[in-house]
């Protein structure tokens, strides 16, 4: 066994594979840029080397400095994590060339499944299923318009080399292949060195599903069961769960034995996951076709994880030292259902929007292990007062919970992401709430075009029933009185022990409700609107920010921030503002003269921090609706920002080639 690994990576893949690490006894060493050097994964490794500054390309991807590294510390093998070199070949083989061992599968198996163009070819010979399509060189756009026709709409344009939801476009249409193909190439070239670009049908109803593998150096090869990734926003994965709802054993049975035969194909080992789409319309579990095989650790991995009770990166680490494996394929049992949440530092209120800066709060659920039911795990790679950077992807953590059934899962994942506090940036938490709460989430009837389908016009909160929102305002009131009694008590008004007790006029989210609160030995009665008095338990001290409170039986977890004269309460998906008065000051309220916003319609704002890649405007130009206007690259993705109606371009203040800043003009309009 190694005595000491590098771990070629960042965040909390690093973390993650650094606690296996330490609990098999094993000295780890990170690797860090300029932008992480004070990060988790830094402090937490045995020792840590810095590469460079904080680009990706000047510090995680020099594969040479990563192997001095190795050389400098003595660590005998490295593991790349996901993303960065963990699927390059030629980083593999600078390993083995220098002695240093490569946790991961064989060089050979990297290549052939990395090209998902030849992998599609292996894969049709190792007798998998495989989706319709256009496997050879695509000349030019004209070329690619042609396949697509024949092929037959919908077509996804994805590049050879692609992987994470990048360089990926669904055309419905010639002008959408004419308008993304040479976009695909580009973004393809940016994030992956390679401009081919394959054309394949576009499954309806699609669901995506793939299977975990485990192989040995020995040639045993074992399928640990499916995870259901089909909520994806932009062909990114937001929520994955294991097992699928969707997958009867039969069918688990043929697409395990499938991406088996694929495994041995190229003579893969360590762990590795074939990615299948499957139509949900097709009832005879055949309706399967391969798309890739990721030939590393998968983000989703613990879901796997938690349901077999295997841990995946131990598997890895001994597989590379040359152990066999150390159970058969009938020793693989799924045990209840896990479901993981990615936590995104992104703005779902204003369209996803990627957000960058300081964590001034975070404070992720307790995390629960042992024989407890349900199981909370938290995997991340960030600390309060951490930074999250525009060069790397804005992944914070993982929430991962465990039950006996999958409905308990998802419940576990509501109260959980209740109680994670992130402030500083905007983050995705409400949003994620809200699909754990939807029903036909809930159901197991959904699709990769779930988020589309369902959030058509974006993300405004989850809906809030009425008992709900007199829930909310019954604790308002509470909230209020204990914080208008600490004045008082500060003040001198008050001596000896303090009771919250008070009549209150409560808003919430513009509903008003007319809240009574009155204390008793062991908590408060609280009405609401003259109703039948609700026994509220709960702690609370003016300024924290998290509430617990039981009301009636009812537990209610909520979010609390100061919100100008009232508050912010986060609860079950979805932001409410909270206003609390005395009766004579609610009635003066109608009053008030409103304060109009200020129009911005004549302008276009950057909606993110990114790279003004492309102006296609000049001033002077009539523009119609719907025509590209610029272009900003932010996380390596293209972002084409267009015309919401047609006009005339006044001047362009912004020019290519600039960094901008969020809601920074780029052209405003007459």
């Amino acid at each position: 066994m190694f005595s000491k690994i590098l771990i070629a990576n960042r965040g909390e893949i690093a973390c993650r594979v650094m606690r296996t690490a330490k609990r098999m006894g094993i000295k780890t060493v990170a690797v860090y840029s300029d932008a992480d050097a004070r990060a988790p994964h830094v402090t937490m490794a045995d020792e840590a080397v810095r590469l460079g500054p904080a680009p990706a390309a000047d510090s995680y991807l020099k594969a040479d400095l990563i192997i001095a590294a190795c050389k400098a510390t003595g660590a005998e093998a490295v593991h790349p994590g996901y993303g960065f070199l963990s699927e390059r070949e030629s980083f593999a083989k600078a390993l083995a060339e220098a002695g240093i061992t490569f946790i991961g599968p064989p060089p050979g198996a990297i290549a052939a499944m990395g090209d998902k163009i030849e992998s599609k070819k292996l894969a049709k010979a190792a007798g998998v299923n495989v989706v319709p399509g256009f496997l050879g060189e695509i000349e030019d756009t004209d070329h690619a318009v042609k396949i697509a026709g024949e092929i037959g709409y919908p077509v996804m344009m994805k590049a050879s080399a692609g992987g994470g939801g990048k360089g990926m476009r669904l055309a419905w249409s010639e002008q959408d292949v004419r308008e993304g193909f040479e976009a695909t190439k580009r973004e393809g070239l940016a994030s992956f060195g390679d401009d081919r670009v394959f054309i394949e049908k576009f499954i309806e109803q699609p669901r995506h599903i793939e299977i975990q593998l485990l192989g040995d150096q020995q040639g045993t090869i074992l399928y640990l069961g499916e995870r259901e990734c089909s909520i994806q926003r932009r062909h990114q994965k937001v929520v994955e769960e294991a097992p699928s709802p969707f997958v009867s054993p039969q069918m688990r049975q043929r697409m395990g034995e499938q991406a088996v035969a694929l495994a041995r194909a190229v003579g893969y080992y360590s762990a590795g996951t074939v990615e299948l789409i499957v139509s949900g319309a097709d009832k005879t579990g055949e309706g399967f076709y391969f798309l890739e095989m990721n030939t590393r650790l998968q983000v989703e991995h613990p879901v796997t994880e938690e349901i077999t009770g295997l841990d995946l990166v131990e598997q890895m680490i001994r597989v590379a030292a040359g152990e066999r494996l150390g159970l058969t394929q009938d020793d693989v049992v799924l045990n209840g259902w896990a479901v993981e949440t990615r936590v995104y530092a992104e703005d779902p209120y204003r369209g996803f929007l990627p957000s960058t800066g300081r964590l001034v709060r975070y404070c992720p659920p307790a995390q629960s292990r042992a024989e407890s039911s349900p199981v909370v795990r938290v995997d991340d790679g960030v600390a309060e007062g951490g930074e999250v950077s525009m060069f790397y992807d804005p992944m914070i953590a993982k929430l991962v919970t465990w039950a006996p059934s999958r409905i308990e899962a998802i419940d576990a994942q509501v109260s959980a992401l209740d109680a994670f506090q992130i402030d500083g940036i905007g983050d995705n938490l409400d949003f994620l709430s809200a699909l754990m709460q939807h029903p036909r989430f809930r159901s197991g009837e959904i699709t990769t075009g779930f988020i589309a389908e369902e959030y058509p016009d974006g993300f405004h909160g989850a809906p809030a029933s009425e008992e709900l929102l007199e829930d909310l305002a019954a604790i308002a009131g509470y909230v209020a009185a204990a914080s208008e009694t600490r004045a008082a008590l500060i003040d001198g008004q008050l001596g000896g022990p303090v009771y919250p007790d008070g009549d209150y006029v409560v808003r919430v989210s513009g509903t008003e409700f007319a809240v009574a609160v009155e204390p008793y030995e062991g908590g408060l009665l609280v009405s609401v609107d003259g109703e039948e008095e609700v026994d509220l338990i709960a702690d609370y001290v003016p300024g924290q920010r998290l509430l617990v409170a039981d009301l009636d039986g009812r537990r209610r977890i909520v979010r609390i921030a100061k919100e100008g004269r009232g508050w912010r309460f986060t609860t079950l998906g979805a932001r409410h503002h909270v206003e609390v008065m005395a009766p004579h000051v609610a009635d003066l309220t109608q009053h008030m003269i409103e304060k109009v916003a200020p129009d911005m319609s004549r302008f276009l704002l950057a909606p993110m921090p990114g790279l003004l890649t492309r102006l296609e405007v000049k001033a002077g130009d009539n523009v119609e609706a719907g025509q590209p206007i610029a272009v900003i690259e932010a996380m390596k993705m293209e972002n084409i920002l267009r015309a919401t109606k047609a006009t005339t371009i006044k001047a362009t203040p912004a020019a290519a080639g600039q960094s901008l800043a969020v809601d920074e003009v780029i052209v405003e309009f007459e």
